[in-house]
């Protein structure tokens, strides 16, 4: 035990000193080589805690200084604007908006394409967990200018990667494992939902159920920490003691759980609705033979022409929330073209149901054609929109028990639970954020209902459906996820058998005599792939030297059973091994060989990966 001891102290010290050396050649700030230090004091998971901590700071603030620099933004364009040139203000601003992000992206972040939370878990599959350095502040600059001008989506996607960021490039600096740094990558996700929401349980909630899907730990205690640093630092600077203060709220009445029953599915339905249209629209702008600057020209239009008919979908609409479950829904209908007309109760219905229908295109188009935020914000706004209205069709029914305020709480969560897939994220962060604890039966109510008539449409989330039929993050199939960072290029090998398939006999031996391989690939003059000769093939006639001259290797070559693309994916790869049951397939591209991949050579890393990958303590 005791030599143990010395042995990892030794190795402990010799960490320290080449990560010393290679820093004080690349002259390392100070407080660098203190980390290091410390690093090389203290095992793993302590390092972990106090790396989680000061994770968890430095996203923390990154998100309250997003929302701080957002609402200074919106405080100097809103400042004092009289209606009589509100027309002009919603025409303008949001157009500016998306049109100057698209133009900063091209000419200070190179054009970046990836964005959002599928972003990140693109990175986590792909890149062990690299996130681009750039990300730690493109995101804050790209979503204030989009959101600050009254673009209509959320901070709160662009603050988790922001954090995200932040942990991948603090773990890369301080050489920390693909384990470690994938950690702490979520870790810097949770502190910014943290200090965006003031709701450390959901920002943990988040980790779990998005970023670390088909990640398995045991170390969760860097989370909580990271979290309640972003929770501590948006309670501290910003004053905030909820995100949702609702003073009218009602007390749980288990008589009333039939509307929360009927409001779930209307949250399911409704949230499919808008992932649906969200995708559609994507696809429009993904076909458009346009550029980038066309496209925010053309979202910019779109957007100012919705808020100028329906001002409440300006920005990311939280004002509009807290007015709506206050009850003051005259205070949001007056900047509006419904304003000189009376307060009844079909003018209600038509007014936020339209708010209902169009919030998804507004986002949409704000997103797709160049400007950066998220679904978090417009799946809640959408929410509470939803809510009003199925109670004020209860009312209109004649119902006089409604609680209309508690529909409105609740529906944000159900919304949000069917587009982003994330039932436990939406219900914490609701209780949490609006000091809801004594709704968490109706929040369960209605956010699992929600979810699972999205499940019902797609198991995976539609947002990620692509990357996830591709390979390209994780699932909850841990097999696929490894085999998923196998690369099929990094498996080819090149060194291989050929010959041309009008050889004889005696040629195929002598190549055989001096090789390691048992199959030999049959090419044509232009290196095309004709057809395989293996071992099995060659042993009947290999020792019958009459037939060396007379016997070809046209004669005894077989057909290819199937071939491997370079863009097929390792699963695919495996299904083909296994349907054609062969160990040993060639690649080609355009009929052309590249070399073989072999099964043996897939398990043999799949179990190097799996050693490698899997969550134990170093």
């Amino acid at each position: 035990m005791k030599n143990s001891k010395y042995i990892r102290k030794y190795h402990s010290f010799l960490r320290f000193k080449q990560d010393f050396q290679r820093y004080s050649l690349k002259k390392a700030r100070s407080y660098e080589v203190v980390f290091h230090w410390l690093r090389s004091k203290m095992n793993r998971k302590q390092f972990l805690i106090l790396s989680g901590i000061l994770v968890g700071i430095a996203a923390g603030l990154a998100g309250v200084g997003l929302k701080m620099l957002v609402h200074y933004i919106h405080y100097v364009i809103t400042y004092k604007v009289h209606f009589s040139t509100q027309v002009i203000f919603y025409a303008l601003f949001p157009f500016l908006g998306i049109v100057l992000t698209t133009l900063t992206v091209s000419w200070f972040f190179k054009g970046e394409s990836r964005k959002g939370i599928p972003a990140i878990l693109y990175e986590v599959a792909q890149n062990s967990s690299l996130v681009p350095s750039v990300k730690m502040y493109s995101q804050i600059i790209q979503s204030a200018i989009t959101i600050g001008f009254g673009g209509s989506a959320g901070l709160e996607s662009p603050i988790a990667v922001t954090g995200a960021a932040i942990g991948s490039n603090y773990a890369r600096t301080y050489l920390l494992g693909y384990k470690e740094r994938t950690l702490l990558l979520a870790a810097g996700a949770t502190a910014g939902i943290a200090a965006a929401f003031n709701a450390p349980i959901a920002g943990v909630m988040f980790a779990f159920e998005i970023l670390l899907t088909g990640v398995v730990f045991s170390d969760f205690i860097p989370l909580i920490l990271a979290a309640v640093c972003g929770s501590l630092l948006s309670k501290i600077i910003l004053q905030e003691d909820v995100l949702f203060h609702f003073e009218s709220r009602h007390p749980f009445n288990y008589h009333n759980v039939p509307y929360y029953l009927v409001l779930g599915i209307l949250c399911g339905f409704y949230a499919r609705y808008f992932v649906v249209v969200s995708q559609k629209i994507e696809y429009l702008f993904h076909k458009l033979s346009w550029s980038k600057l066309q496209k925010a020209i053309l979202g910019g239009i779109v957007v100012s022409l919705l808020c100028v008919l329906l001002p409440p979908l300006f920005g990311e609409g939280y004002l509009s929330v807290k007015s709506l479950a206050n009850g003051d829904i005259g205070g949001i209908m007056q900047h509006t073209l419904l304003r000189f007309m009376p307060l009844k109760g079909w003018i209600i219905l038509l007014f936020t149901g339209c708010i209902c229908l169009v919030k998804v295109f507004s986002t949409a188009f704000t997103i797709h054609s160049g400007g950066n935020g998220g679904n978090f914000a417009p799946s809640l706004f959408a929410g509470s929109f939803l809510g009003y209205f199925f109670a004020m069709i209860c009312t209109q029914l004649g119902i006089t028990d409604v609680p209309v305020v508690n529909l409105v709480i609740v529906g944000m969560a159900g919304v949000m639970s069917g587009v982003l897939y994330a039932p436990l994220t939406a219900i914490f962060l609701i209780a949490e954020s609006s000091s809801g604890y004594d709704l968490f039966i109706p929040l369960m109510i209605v956010s699992t209902s929600s979810y699972l008539i999205g499940k019902w449409f797609s198991q995976i989330s539609p947002d990620l459906k692509e990357l996830a039929d591709a390979g390209k993050i994780f699932t909850n199939e841990h097999d696929k996820n490894i085999l998923s960072i196998l690369k099929v290029e990094d498996l080819i090998e090149k060194d291989v058998q050929e010959i041309d398939i009008h050889s004889s006999l005696r040629q195929l031996v002598e190549l055989v005599k001096y090789g390691k391989r048992n199959i030999v690939a049959v090419v044509n003059q232009h290196h095309v792939l004709e057809g395989i000769i293996t071992m099995e093939d060659l042993r009947p006639v290999m020792f019958n030297h009459n037939l060396y001259d007379t016997v070809t290797v046209m004669d005894l070559m077989k057909e290819v059973p199937a071939a491997i693309q370079l863009e097929d994916s390792t699963v695919s790869v495996l299904q083909k091994l296994d349907e054609v049951n062969a160990w040993d397939l060639p690649v080609i591209k355009e009929g052309r060989l590249i070399g073989f991949i072999s099964k043996s050579d897939i398990l043999n890393r799949y179990r190097q990966l799996l050693h490698e990958y899997s969550d134990l303590d170093n």
